[in-house]
């Protein structure tokens, strides 16, 4: 994964949720070259790649990827494993890199923050292929963020609000004197 940097800085490259828009490469083993360049966005994901010299462009929205995955990595020898935060889409070809780590908080952080930024649901990988959703649970009852309450069926629906009793409107009857023809209303001594 490669992204624009600050020149001579020397710290390691990353995505920051929080500059969003950006663009970056990423590894695509079908793409010609085995790279595409990726534009996200809060609302939308642009990922442009050449197969076999024919170039595409593919404009997706946010919504259609699954969540923010955070996945373990394993490497071979005594090297540290990776934590990687990647955007998942059901085609593992349109998955996204966004972060890759061997500290765990960094990585628990940046998982937070990119499924806070984006919208999208957190989702646990674990070694298997599958994502499933990262909510708590608690014995056979499942925790998850309530629902909005609608209106639709409350008793308060019917209330009118107050500040309409506050303020009444007049009223122009028969009997309301309508003075026309004259210089002044307000009487003055």
């Amino acid at each position: 994964m490669r992204c624009g940097g600050c020149a001579g800085s020397g710290r390691a490259l990353r995505l920051d949720p929080f500059g969003l828009p950006v663009r970056f490469s990423a590894t695509d083993t079908t793409a010609d070259g085995l790279l595409r360049d990726v534009e996200l966005h809060r609302e939308r994901v642009v990922l442009r790649r050449s197969v076999r010299g024919m170039r595409m462009a593919l404009n997706m929205p946010i919504a259609a990827f699954d969540g923010i995955s955070l996945s373990l990595l394993p490497r071979e020898g005594a090297a540290a494993d990776i934590l990687a935060v990647m955007l998942k889409h059901s085609d593992p070809a349109l998955t996204l890199p966004l972060f890759l780590t061997s500290q765990p908080l960094e990585a628990l952080a940046e998982w937070r923050a990119w499924s806070e930024v984006l919208g999208v649901p957190l989702l646990l990988a674990d070694l298997d292929p599958t994502a499933r959703p990262a909510n708590a649970q608690l014995g056979e009852l499942q925790m998850e963020r309530p629902r909005p309450r609608r209106r639709r069926r409350s008793a308060l629906k019917a209330r009118r609000p107050t500040i309409l009793l506050r303020r009444m409107r007049g009223k122009v009857t028969l009997r309301t004197p309508v003075h026309r023809g004259e210089r002044e209303i307000i009487a003055r001594n």
